[in-house]
């Protein structure tokens, strides 16, 4: 699935309005359904386009259902978890994508147990990477190699997205933002802690 042109805004407003109104379709069927198995003439119809349009700017379903997803992240997750003159907690961040996940999770459940979850998986880990290596920077200055601080962030990105694709996919509902944060968090302070009786305090 080539993503590419998802990033570059279109310059023509009506191309703009068809591509946002495909991915709102995409997502709002796929969230209906629960399931990504949605034939590309509905989706075409629900955003009155046509099928052709579809294919003309996504070129099949499963780029189209991606793109719908960076861009729902992007649009509404990342600008608040990226802002850092907010002056929001670690809870507080954590609290902001646990809701947004509860919020949609009819669609990222949909796509994270379909074909389409690797795609997925690597593109958010795209996008957190970097706000992880921020942190890990923040949080252990020059004190670590530049390998290993590339290393310990990718490891928590990994393990974030774990955590969180599971608790999307397999926990009971109604998902719990709050409990789910404070669950995080404790695996994330077990980690920095050199006692290992932190672990099941």
């Amino acid at each position: 699935m080539d993503l590419g042109t998802t990033n570059a805004p279109p310059v023509d407003r009506r191309v703009r309005r068809s591509r946002a109104a495909l991915m709102r379709a995409a997502i709002d069927l796929v969230s209906e359904r629960a399931t990504t198995a949605v034939p590309v003439a509905d989706i075409a119809e629900a955003a009155d386009v046509s099928r052709q349009v579809l294919y003309q700017h996504f070129g099949d379903r499963d780029t189209l259902l991606l793109a719908a997803a960076l861009d729902l992240v992007e649009r509404e997750l990342l600008p608040s978890v990226a802002d850092e003159s907010s002056g929001a907690s670690a809870r507080d961040r954590v609290l902001v994508m646990a809701r947004h996940f509860a919020e949609h999770r009819a669609f990222y459940r949909a796509m994270l147990t379909s074909p389409s979850a690797y795609a997925l998986n690597r593109e958010l880990a795209g996008r957190f990477l970097p706000l992880n290596r921020k942190n890990v920077k923040r949080r252990f200055g020059e004190g670590l190699a530049a390998q290993a601080a590339d290393d310990l962030a990718g490891f928590i990105t990994g393990g974030a997205a774990a955590f969180y694709n599971t608790w999307v996919v397999e926990a009971d509902d109604p998902l719990d933002p709050e409990a789910f944060a404070d669950r995080f968090l404790r695996a994330m302070s077990a980690l920095s802690s050199n006692d290992p009786e932190e672990c099941v305090r």
